[in-house]
């Protein structure tokens, strides 16, 4: 089984953590064809935390799970704390397949996206 998990920073404002948990059940339709299982993640300040949404897929049944970052830069978090967390969870189940997509601001069509908005003004 597929898993997939969205990863955002998390928040103090229980608003804010509440907006990712919408968009991780909004995106869940659009890749049922993809991946079985949707969740989300937090880096921190909020729950679950990444290794623990991890935990939840494998036990769920995913032999493979891929990461979206919900950020917008490639700062220390994307570059270093969310993929050094990945690893940790590759190497304690070897037989899980990880993958790391690129995060939200690296991936394509973020221009176009930004473009479309502005005109919305």
């Amino acid at each position: 089984m597929k898993s997939l998990i969205l990863v955002a920073h998390g928040s103090r404002r229980t608003v804010s953590n509440i907006e990712i948990i919408q968009i991780a059940t909004q995106l869940k339709p659009q890749v049922a064809d993809t991946y079985q299982h949707t969740g989300h993640a937090f880096l921190e300040l909020a729950q679950p935390s990444i290794p623990d949404a991890i935990e939840q897929a494998i036990k769920a049944g995913a032999n493979e799970v891929t990461i979206l970052p919900y950020f917008l830069s490639a700062g220390r978090h994307v570059s270093e704390d969310v993929p050094a967390l990945v690893k940790q969870k590759q190497q304690q189940h070897p037989a899980v397949e990880f993958k790391l997509a690129p995060y939200l601001g690296g991936a394509g069509g973020i221009i176009d996206l930004l473009a479309a908005i502005s005109k919305k003004i």
